[in-house]
């Protein structure tokens, strides 16, 4: 496993994050397709074998319960001082009510409470903003945000998934006020969707900001027959919002990727994250794991390197999306 810096930090993680939004309760939530803890219990097992010391989940997934689940076995598995945890705020947990979700001051520090005890931590290494949120003043978000680090809970603030323009005036506004920065933005990036390379990627680079892109097999498309059907695929109501409407452009990249795969000897998924680990600026991939074999993929395309025509091949068919992910 090869680790990095996280952004400008001093701490370092695994060149491969583990997206831990697999494992969950599936009756809670809207994601029916999660693993219990038994079944889980093997990918995270298999993850901390591989060298995967980051871990990403948040307080909505499945209702709390991947919080759960993922901070019970990585206490099982692992010391607390080795491991670098992530987790997020602003989706509602459990039944909603009037301030149940959001980045005001109360949501926040509602928040991070809850979290901590549900992964049975005394902190979190990462704590992200899931979503931007306009109807809170922004100063009262950062400022809130600033007195979790400041409170022991949390050692570092990061975002997710919002416009660039607002990402930089968050930036600026915590430097004006002497308030913790956001240290890494966690994005939609991909072979499928890339329109993150006109903004945003130029900014976190600039800013020194550590990348997360989520999604990074743009939810198993990248890794499958094209037709092929699947639980996940036809429950998945997000992604079908992601990559409405672009079916025929998405097959042209697929077949692609199919291609160089074959003429590799190597599975579609270690292309398309070779790929991705190759763009300037990515820390550290999020993956999705429902089989410790997805993991082995996954480490395998750390060592593969694509060429420079590999590349140009790869990224020619793409076309201009819709803008996805900051919703």
């Amino acid at each position: 496993m090869d680790y990095v810096k996280l952004g400008r930090t001093g701490v370092e993680v695994s060149r491969l994050c583990l997206g831990c939004m697999t494992f969950g309760v599936a009756d809670r939530g809207t994601h029916p397709w999660t693993l219990d803890e038994e079944k889980s219990r093997p990918i995270v097992r298999r993850a901390v074998e591989l060298g995967i010391n980051f871990f990403d989940t948040a307080n909505s997934y499945s209702e709390g319960t991947s919080e759960e689940i993922t901070g019970r076995l990585l206490r099982e598995m692992t010391r607390r001082d080795d491991i670098v945890v992530a987790t997020k705020v602003f989706f509602p947990t459990g039944t909603p009510g009037p301030n149940a979700m959001g980045l005001s001051r109360k949501a926040i520090f509602q928040g991070i409470d809850a979290s901590l005890r549900r992964l049975g931590m005394d902190y979190v290494d990462l704590y992200q903003i899931h979503r931007w949120d306009d109807r809170v003043p922004l100063e009262e978000t950062l400022e809130a945000l600033h007195d979790v680090v400041k409170a022991g809970k949390v050692r570092y603030l990061g975002a997710s998934s919002m416009y660039a323009w607002q990402f930089a005036t968050a930036l600026q506004v915590a430097t004006r006020h002497g308030w913790s920065r956001f240290v890494t933005m966690q994005n939609h990036v991909n072979l499928l969707y890339r329109e993150e390379e006109r903004e945003m990627l130029p900014l976190c680079r600039a800013e020194g900001i550590g990348v997360m892109p989520w999604s990074p097999l743009a939810r198993g498309r990248l890794t499958r027959d094209w037709n092929e059907k699947t639980y996940r695929l036809e429950t998945d109501e997000v992604g079908h919002k992601f990559y409405a409407g672009v079916a025929d452009a998405d097959r042209a990249v697929h077949d692609v990727v199919s291609r160089v795969a074959a003429a590799r000897g190597v599975p579609r998924a270690q292309v398309a994250l070779a790929w991705l680990l190759q763009v300037p600026g990515i820390t550290s991939p999020i993956i999705g794991a429902s089989r410790e074999g997805h993991l082995e993929d996954a480490a395998a395309a750390l060592t593969l390197r694509l060429t420079p025509e590999e590349i140009a091949a790869l990224e020619a068919p793409y076309v201009p999306h819709p803008v996805a992910g900051p919703i």
